[in-house]
């Protein structure tokens, strides 16, 4: 099992920034990708990013459009997603999850944080 500490969400104008950490702790080992996803108000589950224990990073560039970074550095264990020109839209709660494979698809994350609201309002 992987436990998943996520922080960083709040309330943000148009245009803003923020940046969500996670930190993974427990059997990291054989879970070593970190993705985040979000799930806006009445919409399904969208994968944002993930990133593996070597930096390779993969994007939903539709769901972000550019907009977005995931990082990791070294051996640290927090990944980081910085979020910039933020619109209404990206309303959310904003998870991240520990998974085996730097894939897309939910199906290979077996572990999730809580989830923390990101709120873009005027």
């Amino acid at each position: 099992q992987v436990q998943l500490a996520e922080s960083g969400g709040g309330l943000v104008r148009p245009g803003g920034s923020l940046r969500l950490s996670c930190t993974p702790s427990g059997r990291t080992d054989t879970s070593p990708v970190v993705g985040w996803f979000r799930q806006g108000p009445g919409a399904e589950r969208e994968f944002l990013a993930a990133i593996d224990q070597y930096g390779s990073a993969v994007y939903n560039y539709n769901a972000v459009t550019g907009r977005f970074t995931i990082s990791r550095y070294g051996s640290q264990t927090t990944v980081y997603l910085q979020m910039d020109h933020l619109k209404p839209e990206d309303t959310a709660v904003y998870y991240c999850a520990a998974g085996s494979q730097l894939l897309m698809s939910s199906r290979w994350y077996n572990n999730w944080g809580q989830g923390t609201q990101v709120t873009v309002s005027s």
